[in-house]
């Protein structure tokens, strides 16, 4: 009995171990869900928005509480009056079957003596492709300290707040959990969030379960930072609004697509309807992709309201009724708490255009999770998702590290007993496998390119089980090919003209490349022989059945397919030879999206054509630089289903930092990393990318006669700086105006930096952490 025991707790730990996230129970005491009894009972599928209220004694001030919060689906806090957080809570959920919870320091917002705890929640009520609805309407709340009194139970006040319900048709397409909202002034609750509200009316709230009960499941930590609060904001066009509505839609612009929540303060009679929406609320202008929209019935007298629904769009159209007389117009924008501390800047107008449009979109799919549009899904898209983190790791802070992280760990936490991953997730309505896009979260420029950057090999270690399972349902042919996966979606890439089975085995073949890497990185290696072989094989396999001496090709494709010959390029598959003659491809083949563009455009910087790369780049986009809108589209060609701000278009950020710039990880974690500028025709770049490790900086100015790169280089890590020599010959380097290097050579004096090797493109030094002045002379 002993021995069985002990082999179930190690079989438990091991399960434990494997899960990216820790599942474990987490301590409410005897906190307890509670919900307004008048409707805890229901059945719950539409939204619902209830007011909970708690007053606690504090005996002095205390110096560190927290709480603990959780609700299906979003809440708004209170302490004393004082509003500690616009917006909590995530979707659900980290598993099928749990959920996230909330630490909220509010240390700075209590009293000495009595206090006032107040709660707004918002239950959406039903699915979507970002969301899995617990099917109840509840909150739970804790506090580390326990003479407060802050657990959630029946001392709790809570009622339904029957202002706020859902707007007639139009609603918001099906893909959005999100409803839209009314809120009727004449059955407001007042300032039922302030202290001295009388809420003795209000009935006792009701327990409707207890810690790890279901729906709700086990309360996992919520894995990121509490959203950003930029605060009431005027609009960009505030001098010109009427102050009397005409009745015409007034268009209050944003200085950029942005999320936001719209603000008003009015006088008007009782009985008006106000509506607020965005320029995005139609997608594409179709009316099959409606996005949210608010209302709002006016009580009579000056009044102000702000709509808690995040919407996005460049403007906010506000529908006064004729009469209303508008004092106060401004928009609150919100977004995933990070901060855009890192750089690009070149002598190119167009390349920094697009940097800057890139950022903005990314920022704009950045929230619960990344998301691939905020608008018509707000979905963790996996395809989209590998590139936005890309772009992330040289456009923020490494706060939004956690966002790839908690992405990585739901796509393991939710993968099925039949091994298959699907996204996107947390959903409550796809359960679809799109097996390339599974392949691309895997590869190695998903979960490692993940890792390089950040160094978090728990989260490697982790992942490594799921990843095994996923990559074992799928097989070789008889010709030692990979046999397609339809999945729940057979697809790569909006558009026509696509190889399919070279992009089969160009995906399968990263995923095998990052699992060996993972194997290898975490000692996991027992399928690594499995997996190489399959490598070997395939690229035999390939070579001779799709290369037809100038690109690759499968049989019935009566075009070359620029996207599947990138992918095998950079899959590894062809050889240098291949490599050079489908150059050619990439100048001529225009057919992929912008999901794929990107790797497109990459495959021509590793093969070290950067002026072609930058030249493709400006043929594919200058349709959005050229555009007033802040944020890049779906598609090169827009349809009425594209989105103007899809994440997945920003990936020549990444080129832009990671090639042209030359700044990227050559160890886990940045302990080392490269310098290695590829300017094409560039005269000046400037840039900065925060890492795990602090921040590195290149300031890079070329002329006839010479190239100067300014670095600064973190602490505990080193460099491999390339100095281009742009086809021509340096002579010498001088390391702040000290000759370190010669003809051909390093001098006798100089054993910092350290010379390395001259190829026919660069000269490489290591160069340890500091700020430092390389100046290479040409001949």
């Amino acid at each position: 009995m002993t021995q069985i025991s002990n082999l179930f707790i190690l079989s438990l730990l091991f399960l434990i171990s494997i899960l990216p996230f820790d599942l474990r129970s987490q301590d409410f005491n005897n906190s307890k869900w509670i919900s307004d009894a008048a409707i805890a009972n229901t059945i719950d599928t539409i939204p619902l928005w209830t007011c909970y209220r708690k007053q606690f004694q504090a005996s002095e001030n205390p110096k560190n509480v927290i709480i603990k919060i959780a609700t299906d689906t979003k809440y708004w806090l209170w302490i004393n009056g004082n509003m500690v957080v616009f917006e909590g809570g995530l979707k659900q959920g980290p598993t099928p079957n749990d959920s996230y919870f909330d630490e909220v320091d509010i240390s700075k917002d209590i009293v000495k003596g009595k206090n006032t705890i107040a709660i707004l929640t918002w239950y959406f009520g039903k699915q979507g492709f970002s969301h899995k609805s617990s099917g109840k309407h509840s909150l739970i709340v804790d506090s580390n300290n326990p003479m407060l009194n802050l657990s959630s139970n029946n001392s709790w006040k809570a009622i339904h707040n029957s202002a706020y319900t859902d707007t007639d048709f139009p609603k918001p397409n099906f893909r959005l959990p999100e409803s839209n909202i009314r809120f009727d002034a004449n059955k407001s609750l007042g300032d039922w969030f302030k202290p001295d509200f009388d809420d003795t009316a209000w009935p006792n709230a009701f327990e409707v379960g207890k810690v790890n009960d279901q729906p709700w499941g086990k309360l996992v930590k919520r894995p990121t930072p509490l959203f950003k609060n930029f605060g009431l904001t005027s609009y960009v066009n505030e001098n010109k609004f009427p102050s009397n509505s005409s009745g015409d839609t007034i268009s209050a612009d944003l200085p950029y697509n942005a999320q936001v929540t719209p603000y008003f303060k009015i006088e008007a009679p009782a009985g008006l309807k106000i509506e607020m929406l965005t320029d995005n609320y139609l997608v594409g202008g179709n009316k099959e992709f409606t996005s949210v929209r608010a209302e709002y019935i006016t009580k009579n007298g000056i009044q102000e309201y702000e709509s808690f629904g995040w919407m996005n769009g460049h403007s906010v159209k506000y529908i006064f009724p004729k009469g209303t007389k508008i004092l106060s117009l401004k928009f609150r924008e919100t977004g995933y708490n990070t901060s855009f501390a890192g750089s690009f800047h070149c002598d190119d107008e167009f390349l920094n255009k697009l940097w800057e449009k890139a950022r903005r979109t990314l920022y704009l799919n950045m929230r619960d999770t990344y998301m691939d549009c905020p608008d018509r899904e707000r979905a963790q898209w996996w395809g989209d998702v590998v590139l936005e983190l890309g772009e992330a790791f040289y456009t923020f802070d490494t706060s939004a590290n956690a966002l790839s992280r908690k992405g990585f760990s739901e796509l393991a936490n939710w993968q099925r007993k039949d091994k298959t991953m699907y996204s996107p997730i947390p959903d409550g309505k796809w359960f679809n496998e799109l097996p390339p896009q599974i392949l691309a979260a895997i590869s190695t420029y998903g979960i490692w390119t993940y890792y390089m950057y950040t160094g978090d090999k728990g989260l490697l270690s982790k992942m490594y089980p799921h990843i095994k399972d996923y990559l074992s349902i799928w097989t070789l042919d008889q010709d030692n090919l990979v046999v397609h996966r339809k999945g729940g979606w057979d697809w790569h890439d909006w558009g026509q003209n696509m190889d399919v089975p070279l992009l089969d085995n160009a995906w399968y073949t990263l995923a095998l490349q990052s699992a060996i890497n993972i194997g290898n990185e975490t000692g996991q290696r027992t399928e690594n022989a499995n997996y190489q072989d399959q490598i070997n094989k395939i690229k035999i396999a390939f070579n001779k059945k799709f290369w037809s001496g100038s690109f690759y090709q499968s049989k019935g494709m009566t075009v070359v397919d620029d996207r599947a010959n990138a992918m095998a390029i950079l899959a590894g598959i062809a050889d240098k030879a291949q490599e050079e003659k489908a150059i050619a491809v990439f100048q001529k083949s225009f057919h992929a999206s912008p999901y794929i563009e990107k790797y497109v455009e990459e495959a021509l910087f590793v093969l070290g054509k950067p002026l072609l790369g930058i030249e493709r780049i400006r043929t594919r986009y200058t349709p959005m630089v050229d555009s007033p809108l802040t944020t890049l589209w779906e598609n090169f060609r827009s349809t009425d289903q594209d989105t103007y701000n899809h994440g997945w278009s920003g990936g020549p950020l990444t080129l832009m930092s990671q090639y042209i710039a030359g700044l990227a990880p050559l160890t886990p974690g940045y302990k080392t990393f490269q310098i290695k500028p590829m300017p094409g025709n560039l005269k000046s770049i400037q840039t900065k990318t925060v890492t795990v490790k602090g921040d590195i900086s290149l300031d890079l100015k070329l002329t006839v006669n010479e190239v100067s790169m300014a670095i600064g280089i973190p602490a505990n890590t080193e460099a491999l700086v390339g100095i281009p020599k742009l086809g021509k010959e340096i002579v010498s380097v001088l390391l702040n105006n000290e000759v370190i290097w010669k003809n051909h050579q390093a001098t006798k004096k100089s054993s910092h930096p350290k010379f390395i090797k001259e190829d026919e493109d660069y000269l490489y030094f290591n160069v340890k952490p500091g700020k430092f002045q390389l100046l290479g002379k040409f001949k």
